[in-house]
This record gives structure tokens, C-alpha cells and sequence, in this order.
């Protein structure tokens, strides 16, 4: 999980731009948070452990304990 990734990689993984994601870097996407980054002169690269946090803190629904089918087939 020490993996680094560009905003390339980031904004692969995001189906996004890469303008996005540094809009993302910079708090300007309204309703989310900042995605830490670490600033190398005008390079900005993200750990990867951080990203996954990141992601699990930005998700707007839940997943239920049980899905569906489970409820179904207890019944």
C-alpha cells in the first residue's frame, strides 16, 4: 500500500480527467473532500493508501450488512 500514483493513474482509475483530479487535489469539487496529495515542486502524486481512503470517504450510499438475496433466502 506505499504504491505512489500520478493523476494519470488517479483519473484512469476514476474514469475522469486529468483536470478533474487536480481539481479534486485543490478542494474545488463541491461535496468532497480534498484528496491528500503530496506536492513535488508542481508534481502532485498520491499514496495509495491515502486514495483508498479517500475513495471510502467521498462513497454517498451505503451497502447494506445483507444483501437482497440473502434476506430472501433467510426467509
Amino acid at each position: 500500500m506505499n504504491e505512489i500514483l500520478t493523476a494519470k493513474e488517479i483519473a484512469a482509475e476514476l474514469r475522469c480527467s486529468k483536470a478533474q483530479v487536480y481539481k479534486l487535489m485543490n478542494g474545488e469539487v463541491t461535496g468532497r473532500t480534498v484528496l491528500p496529495h503530496i506536492a513535488l515542486g508542481r508534481k502532485k502524486v498520491v499514496r495509495r493508501a491515502s486514495f483508498e481512503a479517500w475513495k471510502a470517504a467521498n462513497e454517498t450510499a451505503t451497502i447494506p450488512n445483507h444483501s437482497e438475496m440473502e434476506a430472501v433466502g433467510a426467509a
